[in-house]
């Protein structure tokens, strides 16, 4: 098993990948590729994974490899049941996730990692609350989803069920790391920044005394303010 707990310690047989549909979803398969690399900031060995999705399929990173080894010919599409229709690896051991959320909440892309402070927090068993405004990225808080196996069906279940009862785009997994969503992958990856930053700031904090939390009031102006933040399109 690979530290992400993938399924086996070799790479994919490429033989064995379905290759009927190898331009099935070439943009998201590219997406892929362009932002794989990213997970090594934010992750330890190949312990993170991403997706994008694109109608009712999926373009998923592999399961077991270097974030810089594969193309898009190599990334796995599937269905939102899991069905793998293309590619020269084998996806994620962490599809049934990746698919749960996409079935109940439509994002464009989900961005998972194991990232160092938001693992800390998850091996603490604490969900992420608003100490600073950044947080709005995904939400007044990000929830803690409770633990299951990797790669269950029950984690998936877990995830959506978290990320649903606190409406945020984020969630803490239990004793194991961190899922952000986002409306593409830029801005999942991003987001994933955001929140790994804010819980370094969490738990430094609190290492001094006890975080103080914004309130709903402050977090609404917050929301308010963010939906005109950034360059505009200019008014006709």
């Amino acid at each position: 098993m690979t530290r992400d707990g993938s399924a086996g310690g070799s790479e994919p047989d490429a033989n064995s990948a379905p290759d009927a549909n190898r331009d099935l979803l070439r943009e998201a398969r590219e997406a892929v590729v362009e932002y794989a690399p990213a997970l090594a900031a934010l992750t330890p060995g190949r312990t993170g994974n991403l997706s994008v999705r694109d109608g009712d399929r999926v373009a998923v990173t592999p399961t077991g490899v270097p974030y810089d080894s594969f193309d898009a010919a190599d990334v796995p599409v599937v269905s939102l049941e899991g069905e793998r229709l293309a590619g020269r690896m084998a996806p994620s051991s962490e599809v049934p996730m990746h698919t749960g959320i996409y079935q109940h909440d439509r994002p464009g892309a989900i961005v998972h990692t194991h990232s160092p402070w938001a693992t800390t927090m998850a091996t603490l068993g604490r969900k992420l609350p608003p100490i600073h405004y950044m947080i709005a990225a995904v939400g007044r808080e990000v929830p803690l989803a409770d633990y299951a196996p990797y790669g269950t069906e029950e984690l998936a279940a877990n995830v959506v069920a978290a990320m649903a009862e606190a409406d945020s785009d984020a969630a803490i997994l239990a004793n194991h790391g961190l899922v952000v969503t986002g409306p593409d992958v830029e801005t999942a990856v991003e987001n994933t920044r955001h929140v790994e930053d804010i819980c370094r700031l969490y738990l430094r904090a609190s290492a001094v005394g006890e975080p103080r939390v914004l309130t709903d009031d402050q977090m609404a102006t917050v929301e308010e303010r963010f939906e005109s933040y950034g360059q505009q399109p200019d008014a006709e």
